[in-house]
């Protein structure tokens, strides 16, 4: 009874929503994140804090699809690309921790990185027959290149070369890294639970570490911009990435949501 009553209000403000003009929604969009950046600032006075979080709820979206392999013997639904491409990130980014020191984001790092390499064993070997490989039909080439291209280019500037290319790469990865699932997933239309969790953690995760950047400029009044020894492009683009798969995952978190709030399992993407 008492979650019917709050469901009900809830479903009120999303056909309300719905039925709203785009510029409405854009504003109701913006507004929501100008407010949750400004919460997360009140709450959170540690930056590294954010870096935690988002490593976290990568781990916890991982730890979904574990369960969902292990209990019910199916990968269907789920991208084998986007988890190779999350282990290429990973692995480039644990490499050049291990390189310049060792903290906690190295060991949530390796801990993920485990797991991805599991979940990847699985989908190609044991639940092989599961895995909807026609509709997984992104290319990885088409994010792969373009990021290395760029992370040759724009870089950290430090002492060794190939490990600032290494690092922007794996930066730059990161941000695209889940495109041939939500590729997928528009394919299909009709995400089962545990997937819609997995990319609705990626979606939290995202924000957390697009938070950080944002904070973090607007605490220093934009002078962190040129800073890290990057010269003025390379902070600028590690933060137009986070954004980019910010807001590529904030459209299916808006339909995860919906879903949750009108006591949906499965999660319906428009046509």
């Amino acid at each position: 009874m008492g979650q019917k009553g709050v469901q009900r209000p809830l479903q009120k403000l999303f056909s309300w929503v719905r039925k709203q003009s785009n510029k409405v929604k854009t504003f109701l969009g913006v507004f929501t994140v100008l407010t949750l950046l400004v919460t997360l600032k009140l709450l959170i006075h540690e930056h590294n804090h954010f870096f935690v979080l988002a490593e976290f709820a990568h781990f916890v979206g991982i730890l979904v699809l574990i369960y969902k392999l292990t209990t019910h013997k199916t990968c269907s639904g789920l991208s084998l690309k986007t988890q190779q491409l999350t282990a290429t990130f990973l692995f480039a980014r644990l490499f050049c921790s291990l390189q310049i020191e060792g903290d906690i984001h190295t060991i949530l790092d390796l801990v993920t990185l485990v797991a991805t390499f599991w979940l990847i064993f699985m989908m190609k070997y044991k639940l092989k027959s599961s895995y909807m490989t026609d509709l997984d039909n992104m290319k990885k080439y088409i994010v792969i290149v373009p990021s290395l291209v760029i992370a040759f280019f724009i870089h950290p500037r430090t002492n060794n070369l190939i490990l600032s290319i290494l690092w922007a790469f794996a930066v730059y990865i990161e941000g695209v890294s889940v495109l041939p699932q939500l590729r997928l997933m528009q394919n299909v239309k009709i995400i089962e639970p545990f997937t819609a969790h997995y990319v609705f953690a990626l979606g939290v995760s995202r924000f957390f570490s697009c938070a950080h950047w944002i904070i973090k400029v607007y605490d220093t009044s934009g002078s962190y911009l040129s800073l890290s020894g990057g010269g003025f492009f390379w902070i600028p683009m590690i933060i137009l990435a986070e954004i980019v798969q910010t807001f590529v995952l904030a459209d299916f978190c808006y339909y995860y949501v919906k879903s949750v709030m009108q006591g949906q399992m499965m999660v319906r993407l428009p046509a």
